[in-house]
């Protein structure tokens, strides 16, 4: 059994806790991206909540006008307070634009919409994502519960087996084998803080409405990395906690392509890098493409004996073509098109929703079968 501790607090599952957490007074933000009603429908994750009855959910969707429409009117037959916020309406971006922040729009500036509106209405945020099919009543209150106590910021973690096999491949072949090829060549507090994280990528994390307010945005991919670097400066190692979220099923992507995770290593490596230049690193990334690969071989290795050990299938060939392709991805970060903190925005959550209000009202219904 697992009770190794990391360099932030880490939180067990030992007994399938589901500890007392402050429901009546937080707020679950659930991310949604789709193009059709059936794309945009988490009925599993919806029932859950339902259960769980956290005091508000908001969901920042990012969706056409009538799958928005469909949406609304499917999420009534819960018994949750839901408020949906339309992040693509015209008139959201019109609002963003007059003060100063159009640009690319994407899950990244989905979850800063939502923790702003879900930080106004709420002491604390829970942020989690839409796709997963193993999402347990436990989730939501492990995240919120250290909250309660010395903690300002949770983040989840979980394993990703699902078919016989390990997924996860952005976490375990990019950045756990890139982290410790930084670590070996700089001994920072920021490296040891990103490290201690057992699975940096993971959408599912919990904050004060206060630290919230606080976090900058990549408004695509990358968001979870850049989260981390703001929480290391908002919270900090002593106000840190990880927990324990069990085994975790839930959509995969391929590797090439517009939608597939070497796009996904080009924007979290970014992120990463932008993090690692705010505390002052500077890297040798010619270098550093030559450590990292070594770093990443080591682990196929160390994955095909753990693979072997639990009878899953592994193909070590696959998993090295894919280290190879994300090597590219590592390079110096791009110009910076984070969004800022909510606390430093002539914006209210409040216009924004109401931004959103305003384009919902108008939507044409259509038929949600």
């Amino acid at each position: 059994m697992d009770y190794a501790q990391e360099y932030v607090a880490t939180l067990h599952d030992l007994t399938d806790p589901t500890p007392e957490a402050p429901l009546a007074e937080s707020a679950v933000v659930v991310p949604i991206a789709g193009t059709n009603p059936a794309d945009v429908r988490a009925e599993h994750v919806f029932e859950t909540l339902a259960s769980v009855r956290p005091a508000r959910v908001v969901v920042p969707l990012r969706a056409p006008e009538q799958t928005v429409y469909a949406f609304e009117q499917w999420v009534e037959r819960f018994d949750l307070p839901v408020t949906v916020l339309w992040c693509n309406a015209e008139s959201v971006d019109a609002t963003l634009a007059r003060h100063g922040l159009a640009g690319e729009s994407g899950k990244g500036r989905d979850v800063w919409l939502g923790l702003g509106v879900a930080a106004s209405q709420a002491k604390y945020v829970a942020v989690h994502d839409a796709d997963a099919t193993t999402y347990s009543e436990s989730h939501v209150p492990r995240l919120l519960a250290p909250l309660q106590g010395e903690y300002e910021f949770v983040k989840g973690y979980y394993a990703r087996v699902e078919d016989q096999q390990l997924y996860g491949r952005l976490t375990r072949l990019f950045v756990v084998p890139l982290l410790q090829a930084l670590s070996d060549q700089h001994d920072t507090e920021i490296l040891r803080y990103l490290s201690a994280f057992r699975y940096p990528l993971a959408g599912e994390f919990a904050l004060t409405s206060e630290a919230a307010t606080h976090i900058r945005a990549q408004r695509t991919w990358g968001l979870e990395l850049g989260v981390l670097g703001d929480a290391h400066a908002i919270a900090g190692r002593k106000h840190s906690a990880q927990v324990d979220l069990g085994v975790h099923r839930h959509d995969h992507r391929p590797v090439e392509g517009r939608a597939g995770l070497s796009t996904m290593a080009d924007e979290v490596g970014n992120a990463l890098f932008r993090v690692l230049t705010d505390n002052g690193l500077d890297l040798d990334y010619e270098a550093l493409q030559n450590t990292y690969h070594d770093a990443a071989m080591r682990l196929v290795d160390q994955y095909a004996a753990d693979a072997s050990f639990n009878g899953l299938s592994y193909d070590p060939e696959a998993e090295r073509e894919q280290v190879s392709v994300y090597a590219s991805s590592i390079e110096p970060p791009g110009v910076d098109t984070r969004l800022p903190p909510w606390n430093q925005v002539d914006l209210s959550p409040a216009t924004v929703l109401g931004a959103s209000h305003e384009a919902t009202a108008g939507t044409t219904q259509v038929s949600t079968d």
